[in-house]
């Protein structure tokens, strides 16, 4: 071979090496970080947006998105594989870890998935003490292959959303700038909704009634790719005022959320109703309270599951909670499931 021909030859092999390095280059250029939001609250804490913010996403195959925390409310951000049993709340607070089934729990921050695997952030929420301002924390996920995806949190049935995963070769139709105006449009939404649920959470006229509702809340659909939920996380006449002997009941407003009434020693465990609560005719609890040094919890008030085609029908949920007063005092009271979110209330007892 002639010397002319051989440096032909090593020109094109550089060439055609360049070309091949340079097609990397530009698939690891287009891999990008997208941004995003897993709830929202004002600074009372008190409404909450239960949503990823927002819930539906385009992006490229080998593309990642980072959802940040913003919030004292529990989230997780999970990606069950299809046809997963979802598995049980409530996180490890109450001793149960959440995250993926079968034993794998919590995965990494920045892992990939592509349906094959399960992936779960576990809780994450701001710290009981965080201001404003305090610096949230953070879960990515790669997204390797193209397809839909759903995402779910495990704490809140009603907070749900898509990613969708597309081939390299096919155009995105929005980018990040869009989707923080849908996260910031969506959040400010959804917390007026919580806002304005305090009229549906407190009676009437009616000074005379002894009904305090714990909690009330919606659950809303606003891009047609998942649910989301605001909920207001308080309780409607939080200082009430009765006599010896008057029984005061508490009513759950909210159509997913779980809450409880707590008096005196809060349990490790608030879920199950404590020994001296006892269940009534017509499916609600009842509690006698005797002094202020009485501990007693309703457990969890909690709506029952909407009934879905090929499942068992759900029992009825107990979402009332009854409390007979036999002496005078203040009796301080909290939900055990969010008394980080300011969620608390008195009952003032006279003779």
């Amino acid at each position: 071979m002639s010397m002319q021909k051989r440096v032909s030859k090593t020109v094109v092999s550089f060439a055609i090496t360049g070309i091949l390095m340079a097609g990397v280059a530009a698939t690891t250029v287009q891999a990008k970080e997208w941004q995003a939001r897993a709830g929202a609250e004002t600074p009372d804490r008190g409404s909450q947006a239960l949503a990823f913010l927002p819930n539906e996403f385009w992006i490229h195959a080998g593309d990642s998105i980072r959802w940040t925390f913003p919030t004292h409310e529990r989230h997780t951000l999970t990606f069950l594989q299809p046809s997963e049993v979802r598995p049980p709340a409530f996180g490890p607070v109450f001793g149960v870890p959440v995250g993926c089934p079968g034993g794998i729990g919590v995965t990494p921050d920045g892992s990939s998935f592509d349906g094959s695997s399960c992936v779960s952030s576990g809780v994450l929420l701001l710290p009981e003490s965080a201001g404003q301002g305090a610096i949230a924390p953070t879960y990515s996920v790669v997204f390797p292959a193209a397809g839909n995806f759903k995402m779910v949190c495990l704490v809140h049935a009603d907070m749900t959303g898509v990613v969708h995963v597309r081939p390299l070769s096919e155009t995105l139709p929005h980018d990040q700038a869009f989707y923080d105006r849908e996260a910031l449009g969506e959040a400010v939404l959804l917390l007026g909704d919580a806002s304005r649920l305090h009229g549906r959470g407190t009676p009437g006229d009616d000074t005379g009634s002894n009904d305090v509702a714990a909690g009330v809340g919606v659950v809303v659909t606003t891009t047609g790719a998942g649910s989301q939920t605001a909920s207001l996380m308080r309780f409607f006449r939080d200082t009430i005022v009765v006599r010896v002997g008057d029984t005061v009941e508490w009513t759950s407003l909210d159509p997913s959320i779980n809450h409880t009434v707590t008096f005196g020693v809060e349990p490790s465990d608030p879920r199950p109703p404590s020994g001296n609560v006892t269940p009534t005719s017509d499916g609600a609890r009842q509690a006698v309270i005797s002094s202020p040094a009485d501990s007693v919890n309703s457990g969890f008030l909690s709506p029952a599951p909407q009934d879905r085609a090929n499942l068992a029908q759900a029992s009825p949920g107990v979402t009332r909670f009854r409390v007979t007063f036999k002496s005078p005092g203040s009796f301080n009271y909290i939900c055990a499931v969010h008394d980080q979110l300011d969620m608390k209330g008195t009952v003032i007892v006279h003779q």
